[in-house]
C-alpha cells in the first residue's frame, strides 16, 4: 500500500485563534474553492457547551479564514440515534477537510472504538483530504493517548491507553502530547499537557521502546505531507521529538523529511510502505466482477439525478433496485465483501433520502407559506395606500390559486382551499 496522498496537521492548541488562520488557509487553499469543510464534535460530546463549541468553529471558519464549515455531530455512539449517526459517518465520507479539537481524548477513543470513524477518517487522507486533530484530539491519533483528565484532575496513577493510532496506517508509530510548554499551573508544573515533569517521566518510562514522542508546543502545527514524504512546522513554537533518550527539536518553519518522525536522522532513508486504507468501492469493469459494479454504479448515478431533483420516486426506485441486487448477489454467492460494500451505500441512500425530505415543505401551506406572506404583505401596503382596485385584484389573483384570503379584525388570514 502506498503512503497517504493527503495532510495530517496537529496542534498543540490555539485551533480556533488568530495564531493558527493562516495554516487552515493554506491547507483549505491547496484543497480548492470547492472543498467541504466539516467539524467533528465527539471530543466534547460529553460536555454542556458542546453546541457552542461547534458554533465557535462554524464561526471562525466563515469569518476568519473565508471559508463554510459544516457540522458531523457524534457526541455519543450510545446516546445517537442510528438516522443521526449515519448523517455524520456521512458528513465526513464527503468531507475533504476534517478538523477535530478540545475535550477529552479517552472519551474520544471510546465513542469511536468500533465505529467506522477511524476508517472513515483514514481513507480521507488516502483520498488526498486534510485531517486537522488540535489539543484533545490530536492526544488520539497515535498509538496511545494519554488521559489527561483522569490523572490531573482526579490523581489517577499516571498510564496510557490505546489510540485509535490513525498516524500508525501511514508508517508513523507515534504518541502525540500536545500543550507542551503549558505554563497555567503557575506555581506548579504543567508541562507535558499538564503532566508536569516527574509524572512525565513515570509516563516516558511506559512506552514501548519503539514509539517516539511527539511534543507538540502550543499555538504550534506539525503539519505532515504524506505527498511530498515531509514536515513543516508553522505557528509560534517547536515540536519536540523524543526517542531512545534522545531529544530532536524542530522549530518554527522549518521543513523536514517525515522520516525524523519515525526517529531517523536526517539524511534519505529507503522507502517504507505505509498501513494499507482499502478502496471504498471495487472499481467497476475490473475481472469477473465488472458487470456487479457497473449495476451498481449505473444505480449511483440515478439516485444521484433523484436527489438533485428531490424526487423521491426517482430515488425510492434506485433503492429498490440496488436492494434486489444485492438479495441477488447474495443468492449467487457473490463476494462477501461486495455485498457488504453495497449495503453500506444502500444505508447512505436511505440516510440522504430522509435527509433531503426532512427538509422538503411537508403540505401545501408550508409550501406556498412565503410566497403568500409576501404578496399580504404587498396586499396591506396597496390598502394603506388606498389602492384599492390592485388591492382586490391581488386577493383574486390568490383566489384563483386556490388560496382564500379572509380580512379579520386582526388582519387578513389565509388558507388552502379545499
Amino acid at each position: 500500500m502506498l503512503p497517504g496522498k493527503g495532510h495530517i496537521v496537529l496542534m498543540g492548541s490555539g485551533e480556533l485563534t488568530a495564531t493558527m488562520v493562516e495554516v487552515h488557509k493554506d491547507m483549505i487553499g491547496r484543497l480548492g474553492p470547492e472543498a467541504r469543510a466539516v467539524f467533528l464534535d465527539t471530543p466534547a460530546g460529553f460536555q454542556l457547551n458542546a453546541d457552542q463549541i461547534s458554533a465557535k468553529a462554524g464561526e471562525y471558519f466563515r469569518d476568519k479564514v473565508g471559508h463554510p464549515m459544516a457540522l458531523a455531530s457524534y457526541k455519543s455512539k450510545t446516546r445517537a440515534a442510528l438516522f443521526e449517526s449515519e448523517k455524520a459517518f456521512i458528513a465526513l465520507k464527503q468531507a475533504d477537510f476534517v478538523l477535530i479539537g478540545p475535550g477529552s481524548p479517552t472519551y474520544a477513543v471510546r465513542q469511536w472504538t468500533g465505529t467506522p470513524v477511524t476508517d472513515i477518517l483514514a481513507q480521507r487522507i488516502e483520498s488526498g483530504g486534510c485531517l486537522v486533530a488540535a489539543s484533545a484530539a490530536a492526544l488520539t491519533v497515535g498509538r496511545f493517548t494519554l488521559p489527561v483528565y483522569e490523572i490531573y484532575k482526579v490523581g489517577e496513577d499516571p498510564r496510557w491507553e490505546p489510540g485509535i493510532d490513525i498516524l500508525g496506517r501511514f508508517g508513523l508509530n507515534l504518541v502525540v502530547v500536545p500543550h507542551w510548554n503549558n505554563a497555567e499551573g503557575g506555581n506548579h508544573d504543567t508541562r507535558f499537557c499538564f503532566m508536569g515533569e516527574p509524572r512525565f517521566r513515570a509516563l516516558e518510562s511506559l512506552l514501548p521502546d519503539d514509539v517516539v514522542i511527539l511534543g507538540l508546543e502550543e499555538h504550534t502545527a506539525c503539519i505532515i505531507d504524506l505527498t511530498r514524504n515531509e514536515v513543516r512546522i508553522r505557528g509560534i513554537g517547536s515540536v519536540v521529538l523524543r526517542h531512545a533518550g534522545s531529544e530532536r527539536v524542530l522549530t518554527k518553519n522549518e521543513i523536514a523529511p517525515l522520516d525524523v518522525l519515525r526517529g531517523q536522522p536526517f539524511e534519505p532513508a529507503a522507502h517504507r510502505p505505509a498501513g494499507a486504507v482499502s478502496e471504498p468501492h471495487p472499481p467497476a469493469g475490473s475481472g469477473d466482477t465488472g458487470s456487479f459494479w457497473e449495476g451498481v454504479h449505473a444505480l449511483e448515478r440515478r439516485f444521484q439525478e433523484g436527489l438533485d431533483r428531490r424526487d423521491p420516486a426517482h430515488m425510492s426506485s434506485a433503492i429498490l433496485e440496488l436492494d434486489r441486487i444485492v438479495w441477488r448477489a447474495s443468492r449467487d454467492l457473490e463476494s462477501e465483501e461486495f455485498i457488504s460494500q453495497t449495503r453500506e451505500i444502500l444505508r447512505e441512500w436511505v440516510v440522504l433520502m430522509g435527509t433531503a425530505m426532512s427538509a422538503a415543505p411537508r403540505t401545501t401551506a408550508e409550501c406556498l407559506g412565503p410566497l403568500v406572506e409576501e404578496l399580504l404583505s404587498l396586499r396591506d401596503h396597496l390598502r394603506a395606500e388606498k389602492r384599492w382596485t390592485e388591492a382586490d385584484m391581488l386577493r383574486d389573483c390568490l383566489q384563483r390559486a386556490d388560496v382564500v384570503v379572509e380580512d379579520t379584525s386582526r388582519g387578513a388570514r389565509w388558507r388552502v382551499g379545499e
